[in-house]
């Protein structure tokens, strides 16, 4: 990661961090601290989100525990120079269960902490967590910025409204705001209890423990971002968002070349010294309306924007997250 001293502009500047305490969230406030900015995180700690105490162990950073849709932002929001807006419910199934709950967090509360950064914060910088599942089953791969957008379910449908609001105090406003849409990450504090955040989670922890996981289907490619390399892209952005070129835009983000869930299987095994197992299922039923397919991210527009790419390879970044989870695993399951 980082060398602080390479980056004094982070020096003593106020950096708010929604969805602080998960697994994103707090990669970011452990570099950023690094850097010398101060941090706060605002998390919700929910149980069925991303969110541990674990994650924030030896950040240099101040925890508010609190939900964006309720608590009050306007001192949490008051002279923040960048928001880093991390805060989403992320569970496909979850918001096909509670469509409402789901538009809640995901839009209306959005909408909630636009408004209280336009009174108190009309300057700051934002970079969005945004997803690629709001282009559906793509039409061709690797897909850019320019595919349809097409929510392939009630999550995709409200965290596009969220991240929507953002863009548009961008156009109306003009604060810089940018948005990445991000591919499956991977790496320390991922949630691995189960598969709620992604599928190598519960696959990690399977490995882990000496157990078989299941991969449904098989053929479907993936791309995955090791978190550091995630953490980099959200620092790089806001560090070029004023940019004409960046300001206002969303960007894709991707990693490593695209694997087949077969192969990425087979690697984590191989990354584990050869130990693990896994079987091979039909895809659930109640999950084959709004799978998507093999998707990969085309994003060489951020990379030509701001520099950035992709520096941990896929066998490295599985080697590093099962070194660093077998020292932990207890504290995450």
């Amino acid at each position: 990661m980082s060398n602080p001293y390479d980056r004094p502009s982070w020096r003593g500047k106020r950096v708010l961090v929604t969805g602080g305490a998960g697994f994103l969230g707090s990669a970011l406030c452990h570099e950023l601290a690094k850097l010398g900015a101060r941090v706060t995180a605002i998390d919700a700690m929910m149980p069925d989100g991303g969110a541990s105490l674990a994650n924030l162990e030896g950040a240099n950073c101040l925890l508010v525990r609190g939900d964006i849709r309720d608590v009050e932002l306007h001192s949490l929001c008051q002279g923040v120079d960048v928001l880093f807006n991390m805060a989403a419910q992320t569970s496909h199934m979850g918001g096909q269960k509670d469509p409402v709950a789901d538009i809640a967090i995901n839009a209306v509360a959005q909408v909630r902490l636009v408004q209280v950064m336009r009174e108190v914060a009309p300057k700051a910088t934002v970079v969005h967590a945004s997803t690629r599942q709001f282009y559906g089953r793509p039409i061709s791969l690797p897909v850019d910025e320019l595919h349809p957008v097409n929510p392939p379910d009630a999550n995709g449908v409200s965290k596009w409204a969220g991240e929507q609001y953002w863009l548009l105090e961008s156009r109306v406003l003009h604060r810089p705001v940018v948005s990445l849409r991000l591919t499956n990450c991977y790496g320390p504090r991922l949630r691995i209890r189960d598969a709620r955040q992604t599928f190598l989670g519960i696959w990690i922890r399977r490995v882990l423990e000496g157990e078989a996981f299941e991969v449904w289907g098989g053929e479907q490619l993936r791309d995955l971002t090791y978190v550091d390399d995630v953490t980099e892209a959200f620092i790089r952005a806001a560090e070029c968002a004023s940019q004409p070129n960046v300001n206002g835009q969303v960007f894709n983000l991707g990693g490593a070349p695209p694997a087949s869930l077969l192969e990425l299987a087979e690697r984590l095994i191989a990354a584990n010294n050869g130990h693990g197992s896994f079987l091979t299922k039909e895809f659930p039923a109640d999950r084959a309306p709004i799978d998507i397919g093999s998707y990969h991210a085309n994003d060489h527009a951020f990379r030509e924007a701001t520099g950035w790419s992709a520096r941990v390879g896929l066998d490295e970044g599985l080697r590093r997250s099962l070194d660093w989870y077998r020292e932990r695993l207890t504290d995450y399951l």
